[in-house]
């Protein structure tokens, strides 16, 4: 095999592909495990992400992941061979970094799909992080080394399973969008005095008249502080409008 490719290249190419040729077939277990735990690691992420409903579960890590790993791995072997051969003696080598870094890029893109937004709300955050933090794992056990991929996978579930419940114990703003439709001649005051509350802050205020459906349209955004949820909240807001002077025409209420 070897003997006919050598008439074609130097003989110290020729030197270095047995070499490599060799090593890959020794080596092709190491490399099957790399890619084995790079793709139970990221299982492992995608799972508690599938369990939560996450649009991107346990096939997407798995293969981001085990992806990943094999991008370093292709990366790794690359090392060993000759690019190019300069002037003098020197062996031009390609650069094993330059192959992790697009992939760090090209995860930036598939976890932006991953995030969406509602009003107040932006959803898939996390779901994007855990994206990156597989890449990142894959890489890890792509290259071969087996504890940091590992300890990275056990701090990640712990930060997913764990701090679920850590942040539920202390109080956090939250933001909302109320809209209300009344008549026309409603003053706008009467509104903003019934939504006002000790834990309510409106922080922006629009309103417009439309005198062909005789209609004034009030659109509040409100910061909360709180430690509950908002249910409650809004409930009672809603009994304040109803009570209130008002002729209503419909009230929304923008959040979950």
């Amino acid at each position: 095999m070897f003997s006919e490719f050598g008439k074609l290249v130097p003989h110290e190419t020729l030197t270095l592909l047995q070499k490599m040729y060799i090593n890959l077939t020794a080596d092709s277990w190491e490399l099957i495990v790399r890619l084995l735990v790079a793709a139970l690691l990221g299982a492992l992420i995608g799972l508690e992400r599938d369990i939560h409903g996450r649009a991107a579960g346990l096939r997407t890590h798995l293969l981001v992941c085990m992806g990943a790993a094999l991008f370093m791995i292709i990366s790794e072997s690359m090392t060993d061979l000759v690019q190019y051969r300069s002037a003098g003696n020197a062996i031009i080598l390609p650069d094993p970094g330059r192959i992790a870094a697009q992939v760090v890029t090209g995860i930036g893109f598939l976890g932006a799909g991953t995030i969406i937004k509602e009003g107040f709300n932006v959803r898939g955050l996390t779901t994007a992080a855990c994206l990156w933090m597989a890449a990142a794992i894959g890489l890890s056990a792509g290259i071969g080394s087996y504890t940091l991929a590992c300890a990275s996978t056990f701090i990640a579930l712990c930060s997913l399973l764990g701090l679920n419940y850590f942040e539920k114990c202390y109080p956090k703003d939250i933001y909302r969008r109320l809209i209300v439709c009344a008549h026309q001649d409603t003053d706008i005051s009467t509104i903003v005095d019934a939504v006002k509350r000790k834990n309510l802050r409106i922080t922006h205020c629009l309103h417009e008249k439309d005198y062909e459906s005789a209609m004034v349209r009030v659109d509040l955004s409100v910061r909360i502080y709180r430690k509950g949820g908002a249910d409650k909240l809004s409930h009672a807001i809603f009994k304040s409008l109803e009570d209130a002077n008002v002729q209503l025409k419909s009230i929304q209420w923008d959040g979950p």
